[in-house]
């Protein structure tokens, strides 16, 4: 699905350009859910893009009684599916926040989890909800063999998802936060995980960006020349080697992939691999996020001054 033409302003909504999405989450405010079912149900043979739009769904509908009523006035997997989002999403906000109510939470969600699971037993989005909680109650299974740090996480879990979904890409990153230093991980870690998981995957598998996360994640300003890390070489030819094998496979996405572009874009900048990273930002058209540019300073201004050395117009046109 094609991006479009940048057209002056950045679009920050998750949707991008999953048209039905968006309106979903238009009925998603307004309180109404059937639109929401339909766009749900739709993708029961498509995991990435029920992850994604369940996901998106839950951030609209979290602050608010939707999820419940839905599921009391119908009971099928895409109800269960978002009240386990919403549950896991607000679980998370109250653990974050040392909100009294964390653990109170967090056992509404593992049973909205367990809930969802029981409803489509095929389904891997549930487990991957229940994963992004694994930090909140520090699993530690033993690591298997093929890692240098053997890290202890929650590998049990991990591996029912790919039992059911291989390549499950939220999987995959849910898994890879678990080791993130702000979660009580270590960089060695993160770094060992996102190697022995993005070489397992095929080239042309978004899961290759893994490293790139993870070398986003250990950034730290203080350090020396730590904007030259890019240049070298290890990661300016995992940055060419997935410009070259995965970026052609966007075009045949149901939703522009926005976040895993750009991560792949801004590997690029950094290591001054300008004429490859502008290809990328074409790719996303107008669609902004966040991450990665939020770790290195205020999100518009980083992106646009990424664009603006790509000689690609930004908004204001400056």
């Amino acid at each position: 699905m094609a991006a479009g033409l940048f057209e002056g302003q950045y679009v920050w909504h998750p949707a991008a350009d999953d048209r039905r999405l968006a309106s979903v989450c238009t009925d998603i405010r307004a309180g109404r859910y059937l639109s929401a079912h339909e766009a749900l149900k739709e993708t029961r043979s498509d995991f990435g893009l029920r992850a994604h739009r369940s996901l998106v769904l839950a951030s609209e509908a979290a602050d608010s009684d939707l999820a419940e009523r839905w599921l009391a006035e119908e009971q099928t997997p895409e109800s269960a599916l978002t009240w386990a989002r919403v549950a896991v999403l607000r679980a998370l906000r109250a653990a974050d926040a040392k909100d009294d109510r964390a653990d109170a939470l967090e056992r509404i969600a593992l049973t909205a989890c367990d809930r969802a699971a029981v409803m489509d037993r095929a389904d891997p989005t549930p487990w991957v909800a229940r994963l992004s909680m694994a930090r909140l109650h520090d699993l530690r299974d033993p690591a298997p063999e093929g890692l240098l740090t053997r890290p202890p996480g929650p590998w049990r879990l991990f591996s029912h998802v790919l039992r059911l979904d291989p390549w499950n890409r939220e999987g995959h990153h849910r898994f890879l936060a678990f080791f993130f230093t702000r979660h009580g991980g270590s960089v060695n870690a993160a770094w060992d995980v996102a190697a022995f998981l993005s070489q397992r995957a095929p080239a042309s598998s978004p899961l290759r960006l893994l490293p790139l996360v993870a070398l986003v994640e250990s950034y730290n300003p203080t350090q020396l020349l730590v904007d030259r890390t890019w240049e070298q070489p290890q990661w300016r030819s995992t940055a060419l080697a997935i410009y070259q094998n995965w970026l052609p496979e966007v075009a045949g996405y149901r939703f522009t992939p926005v976040l895993d572009l750009a991560y792949l874009a801004h590997a690029l900048f950094m290591a001054q691999r300008e004429f490859e990273a502008r290809a990328v930002f074409t790719a996303m058209g107008p669609y902004a996020c966040r991450m990665p540019w939020s770790a290195f300073g205020e999100p518009e201004e980083q992106l646009s001054r990424a664009r603006r050395a790509c000689g690609l117009p930004v908004p204001g046109g400056g």
